[in-house]
């Protein structure tokens, strides 16, 4: 499954592991281990970079929570679980599409409880292309 590229998709996920690493007494990220243990249900921050029309710039940073729907070998699906508030709605990016992230783009962990594991087991308003059905388990 391909990664979100900021020219093909207009949007991609920064690496919380390199901002970490560039400021790691003031940029703390979950371990590791937290990070590559992750169920259907939890929720993450990512950052978001995101291309927009503004005047004050071309792309826009965002911080926002997503629902982890499923673990992958090669990373996980999840379920937007919020807004942009830099872009107007649309299909691509927006509540309840499915997209891409692995551990290194965690910023922050939410252990999930029976609620959003309900939640997690929904299909997504838009899949990621080149995803297919799971049972949301490893």
């Amino acid at each position: 499954m391909r990664d979100a590229d900021l020219h093909t998709d207009g949007w991609c996920l920064e690496d919380g592991e390199a901002y970490h690493a560039s400021a790691p007494d003031t940029f703390a990220i979950p371990s590791r281990a937290d990070r590559e243990n992750l169920w259907p249900g939890d929720l993450v921050k990512l950052i978001f970079r995101i291309q927009v029309d503004s005047a004050k710039g071309p792309v826009a940073f965002e911080r926002m929570w997503v629902l982890v729907r499923e673990r992958r070998p090669d990373g996980y699906l999840r379920v937007r679980d919020n807004d942009p508030s830099s872009i107007g709605e649309n299909e691509e990016l927006w509540s309840g599409s499915e997209l891409p992230f692995r551990a290194r783009h965690v910023i922050a962990i939410d252990r999930g409880d029976a609620e959003t594991r309900v939640l997690a087991l929904q299909e997504p308003r838009r899949r990621w292309p080149g995803s297919q059905a799971g049972g949301g388990q490893p």
